[in-house]
C-alpha cells in the first residue's frame, strides 16, 4: 500500500505523479542506450578496453581515438542486449508473481549495481560482465514499467500516458549526448572522467526511482488477480475520482470488469509458463500464442525500420556534407533534440488516431526519408563539389526520418504488448515484446557496421524497403487496441482467425450478443448460459443444424 502521505493524492495529481515516476525509469532507458555512443569515442576508454589507440590532432579536435578492434567494440555494446533478453524474462515472472512495484525495486537494484561496475571497469572482462548485469536490470524494468503504466491508465488515454514517458526516454538520449559532448572539452578529451562519469550518472535517475517506488500505488489489476480486493478498490477510487471515492460509478464499473476478466482468464489459462504461452498450450481460445508473436515481431520490425542505421550513419552524412567535426557533433545533438520533441506528436495522436494509423503513416514517412537520404548520400559521394546541396538534402531527410520515427514507431511497438495480454500473464506477455526488441537491437548492432562497410548508403535503401513491407503486415495482422479497455482485449483476440477483419467482426458480434449484460467483463469467450453461438474463422455463427427427423 502507498504511504499515508501519498494516499492523499487522487485523480489527476496521482495520475501525473505515477507518470513522472515511471518516466524516471524510461529516462534511464534512453540515457543508457545513448551513453555508449560517447563512451566508445573516449580515447582513455579505447586504450583501457584494448580497442585501438589515440593521438593528438589539433586544438579544436583534441585527442582523437582510432578503433582497430571494431568487432570487440561492437561486442561490448551488443552484449548488453543479451542481458536485456535474460532480464525481461526474469521481469515477466517477477512482475506477475510478486507485483509490479516489488519487481521494479529488484530490477532497479540490478541496474544500480551494473552501472557502478561499468563506471569502475578496469578491463574488457569487467566491462562485459557489468554490461550484462546492467542489461538484466534494464530488461527487467522494460518488462514491468510499461505494464504498470498501462494498468493504472484509463483506456482513453493509455497510449498518451505511455507515449509521454517516451518523451523522457529520448530526453535521456539527449542528456547522454550533450553531457559527453561537454566532457570532451576536459583535458583535451583524454581523461578517465570523460567516460567514467557518464556511466556513473546512470545511477542518479535509478536512485530517484527507487526512492519514489515505496510511495506509489500497486496495479489494481494485479491486486485483483491476487485476491487483494479492498486494496484494488481503494486504488481504483483514487485513480478515477478527484476525492478518492471508491463508489464512484467509473471506478465501480472498471473494478467489476477487472474481476470478471480475471475469473474468465483463470478458467481458460491452465498453464502460463513462457513455453506454454509461446506455443499456446491450454489457453482456451484466448490465443495467447498469437499475441506473443505479434508482440515479438512488431519490436523486431521496429528496429528494421532503420532507426539503428540512422543512429550509426547520421554523423557520417553530416561529416561528408562538409561540416567540421564539431559542427557535425552539434548537428547530431540537434537531431536528438528533434527526436525528443517529435514524441510529443505521439502523445497527441496515439489515442486519437489509433495504433494502426500511426504505424501506417510512420512507415510511409520513414521509408521515403531513408530512400532519399540514401540517394542523396550517393550523389554526395559522386559529386563532392556539390557537398552543400546534396549534403544538406541528405541531412534534411535524416532529420525528417528521426521526427517521423519519434512520432510513431518509437512508442507504438512499446504500447501494443502492454495492452494485448490477459492480466494473468501481462508482465510475461510484455516480456516477449522486450525479447523482440533485444533480438532486433542485438542483431543490428553487430550487422550495421558490416552492411555499411560492404554496401554503404544502400543499407538505407534496404531499411526503407522494410518500412513499406511492414504496411501489409500491420493491415492484416494487428487489430486496433486504442480506446478499448484492457479487459476487452480477450474479446478482440477470441476469434480463431488471425486476420484483422475477422477479429473485428467477431468482436462486434460478441459485443452485440451480450449488450444486455451490464459490463463487458462478464462476456463469455466460450460456453456458459449467456454465451452467443460459437463463431467460425470469419466471425459468423456456427449454428448446429437440427437433423430432420423425417
Amino acid at each position: 500500500m502507498a504511504s499515508t502521505k501519498t494516499s492523499k493524492l487522487c485523480g489527476r495529481k496521482l495520475y501525473y505523479t505515477i507518470n513522472a515516476v515511471a518516466g524516471l525509469a524510461v529516462f534511464f532507458f534512453g540515457y543508457d542506450q545513448g551513453v555508449m555512443g560517447g563512451v566508445n569515442t573516449s580515447p582513455d576508454y579505447v586504450r583501457v578496453m584494448g580497442l585501438g589507440h589515440s593521438e593528438y590532432r589539433s586544438k579544436s579536435e583534441g585527442v582523437v581515438a582510432t578503433i582497430t578492434q571494431p568487432t570487440r567494440q561492437g561486442g561490448i555494446v551488443s552484449i548488453y542486449y543479451l542481458g536485456t533478453l535474460l532480464g525481461c524474462l526474469m521481469g515477466g515472472v517477477l512482475g506477475d508473481r510478486i507485483g509490479r512495484l516489488k519487481g521494479m525495486v529488484v530490477a532497479s537494484v540490478w541496474v544500480t549495481i551494473g552501472a557502478a561496475l561499468q563506471a569502475g571497469a578496469q578491463n574488457l572482462a569487467m566491462m562485459l560482465c557489468a554490461r550484462v548485469i546492467c542489461g538484466v536490470g534494464t530488461g527487467c524494468l522494460n518488462a514491468i514499467v510499461p505494464v504498470w503504466s498501462a494498468e493504472v491508465a484509463s483506456h482513453t488515454s493509455r497510449g498518451a500516458f505511455i507515449a509521454s514517458e517516451f518523451t523522457l526516454n529520448i530526453f535521456g538520449v539527449v542528456v547522454a549526448y550533450w553531457l559527453e559532448f561537454g566532457m570532451g572539452f576536459i583535458g583535451d578529451g583524454d581523461t578517465q572522467v570523460r567516460w567514467r562519469f557518464p556511466l556513473a550518472f546512470q545511477i542518479v535517475p535509478m536512485l530517484g526511482f527507487l526512492c519514489c517506488l515505496p510511495l506509489m500505488p500497486e496495479s489494481p489489476r494485479w491486486l485483483v488477480k491476487m485476491g487483494r480486493i479492498n486494496e484494488a478498490r481503494e486504488i481504483l477510487g483514487r485513480l478515477r475520482s478527484e476525492d478518492g471515492d471508491i463508489d464512484t460509478p467509473r471506478a465501480v464499473a472498471e473494478y467489476e470488469d477487472i474481476v470478471a476478466a480475471v475469473e474468465l482468464e483463470k478458467e481458460h489459462t491452465k498453464r502460463n509458463s513462457y513455453v506454454g504461452m509461446f506455443f499456446g498450450r491450454n489457453d482456451g481460445n484466448l490465443h495467447i500464442a498469437r499475441r506473443v508473436q505479434l508482440s515479438i515481431w512488431l519490436q523486431i520490425v521496429q528496429e528494421w525500420t532503420g532507426v539503428s542505421a540512422i543512429t550509426v550513419y547520421a554523423s557520417t552524412i553530416f561529416s561528408q556534407a562538409g561540416y567540421s567535426p564539431r559542427k557535425a557533433q552539434w548537428l547530431s545533438g540537434l537531431n536528438d533534440v528533434t527526436y525528443m520533441l517529435s514524441t510529443l506528436v505521439a502523445v497527441v495522436t496515439i489515442d486519437r488516431w489509433g495504433r494502426r494509423v500511426g504505424l501506417y503513416w510512420g512507415a510511409i514517412g520513414q521509408g521515403i526519408s531513408l530512400i532519399l537520404a540514401g540517394a542523396f548520400s550517393r550523389l554526395l559521394k559522386d559529386h563532392p563539389e556539390k557537398a552543400a546541396e546534396y549534403g544538406g538534402a541528405a541531412a534534411f531527410f535524416v532529420f525528417l526520418y528521426t521526427a517521423v520515427f519519434g512520432a510513431t514507431w518509437l512508442t507504438i511497438p512499446w504500447v501494443y504488448p502492454t495492452e494485448t495480454f490477459p492480466v494473468e500473464v501481462r508482465a510475461k506477455g510484455n516480456a516477449f515484446g522486450v525479447v523482440g526488441w533485444s533480438i532486433g537491437n542485438g542483431w543490428l548492432t553487430l550487422l550495421n557496421p558490416v552492411m555499411f562497410s560492404k554496401i554503404g548508403e544502400n543499407t538505407l535503401h534496404i531499411f526503407g524497403a522494410v518500412n513499406f513491407l511492414s504496411l501489409p503486415m500491420v493491415w492484416a495482422l494487428y487489430p486496433e487496441t486504442a480506446n478499448r479497455t484492457l479487459e476487452e482485449m480477450d474479446l478482440l483476440f477470441a476469434c480463431d482467425s488471425p486476420w484483422v477483419w475477422h477479429a473485428e467482426a467477431h468482436y462486434q458480434k460478441m459485443k452485440a450478443a451480450n449488450a444486455e449484460i451490464d459490463h463487458v467483463g462478464r462476456l463469455a469467450i466460450k460456453g456458459g448460459e449467456n454465451s452467443p453461438p460459437p463463431l467460425d474463422d470469419h466471425g459468423d455463427s456456427k449454428e448446429e443444424e437440427i437433423p430432420d427427423k423425417a
